[in-house]
C-alpha cells in the first residue's frame, strides 16, 4: 500500500471524505461521482471481498498497520483523530473509512431471472431501516431487492454501516417505472405479497404453497405503509398477527419476521 500523511482538513486529496454528516451534500456528491463511503474495517473488508474497487482509505494514524495487506497500489491516508473529525464532521470511533467505486446496477429483468424470493421496498427513505432490511434479507434467504425510485440509497454510509456490509452481498435494483415495475415482477412469475395491517389481510403463516413458491414481499415506508397503487397491484395482502393491542411493528422488524416465515 501507499501510506500518505494528512495534516489538515483542507488537504485536496481527501475530498471524498468531507462533511460526511451532511446528507444533502453527500446525496448530491456520491452517486453522481460514482463513489460511496464504507466505515469500519469489517465493512471495508466485505466490500473488498464483494469486488468493489477501492478508491482510497482514510485511517487513524495509530491503525494504519491494519491495512498493510492491501495491494501495493492502494492509497491509504493517515491522520490524527482530531484531523479525521475536522474532515468528516464526526468522531470516527471505528478509526477507518474507505471510498469505493460504485458498480452498474442490473436491469430489473436480469435481477428477476436470478432470484426466487424478493423484497420489494416502496418509499423506504430511512437509511437505518433500509440497512437493517438488507441485513435481514441477506441473512434469512431473500435473493434480491427491488427499490422504488423514492427509496434511500443502499450505499449511503449509514445504510452500509447498519447492514454490516450486507448491502454488498445481495443484488438490488432501483426502478424508475413505479408502480409499473410491479407488473414486470408479477409477469416473471412472482406473487406480490403486500404486508399491511388491513382488515382483509391474510395471516402470514396461513399463506398457500402457491403464494410461498416465488414470493415478492412488498414493504412500505414507516408510517404511511404501501401506497394505494402498490396495494392494488398486489396479489395477496398479508399481515403479521399482533397481540396485546399492538397495531404495528417497525418496518425493519416486520420485514425480518416475514422474511423468516417465507424462507423457512
Amino acid at each position: 500500500m501507499v501510506l500518505l500523511q494528512v495534516e489538515s482538513a483542507d488537504d485536496p486529496r481527501i475530498g471524498d471524505y468531507r462533511a460526511l454528516t451532511d446528507l444533502e451534500l453527500r446525496t448530491r456528491w456520491e452517486p453522481p461521482n460514482g463513489l460511496f463511503i464504507a466505515e469500519g474495517e469489517l465493512v471495508i473488508r466485505r466490500a473488498l471481498r464483494a469486488g468493489y474497487r477501492l478508491r482510497s482509505v482514510l485511517v487513524d494514524e495509530k491503525r494504519a498497520d491494519q491495512f498493510a495487506d492491501l495491494p501495493d497500489e492502494a492509497v491509504v491516508y493517515a491522520a490524527s483523530p482530531e484531523v479525521l473529525e475536522s474532515i468528516t464532521g464526526f468522531h470516527v470511533h471505528r478509526g477507518v473509512l474507505a471510498s469505493f467505486h460504485r458498480r452498474d446496477l442490473p436491469s430489473l429483468e436480469e435481477l428477476l431471472a436470478g432470484a426466487r424470493r424478493l423484497a420489494v421496498l416502496e418509499g423506504l427513505n430511512t437509511h437505518t431501516n433500509l440497512g437493517a432490511l438488507f441485513r435481514s434479507a441477506a441473512a434469512l434467504g431473500i435473493d434480491a431487492v427491488v427499490l422504488s425510485p423514492n427509496c434511500a440509497d443502499p450505499l449511503y454510509r449509514r445504510a452500509v454501516r447498519v447492514s454490516m456490509g450486507e448491502v454488498f452481498a445481495i443484488p438490488y435494483v432501483k426502478v424508475e417505472d413505479w408502480p409499473g415495475a410491479l407488473k414486470t415482477v408479477s409477469g416473471a412469475g412472482f406473487r406480490l405479497l403486500a404486508l399491511t395491517p388491513a382488515d382483509d389481510a391474510v395471516p402470514l403463516q396461513e399463506l398457500s404453497e402457491a403464494d410461498r413458491a416465488r414470493p415478492a414481499l412488498m414493504l412500505g415506508a414507516e408510517g404511511p405503509g404501501l401506497t394505494r397503487a402498490a396495494l392494488a397491484a398486489s396479489d395477496v395482502r398479508v399481515v403479521i398477527p399482533m397481540q396485546s393491542g399492538v397495531d404495528s411493528l417497525n418496518v425493519a422488524t416486520a420485514g425480518a419476521i416475514a422474511f423468516w416465515e417465507l424462507c423457512r
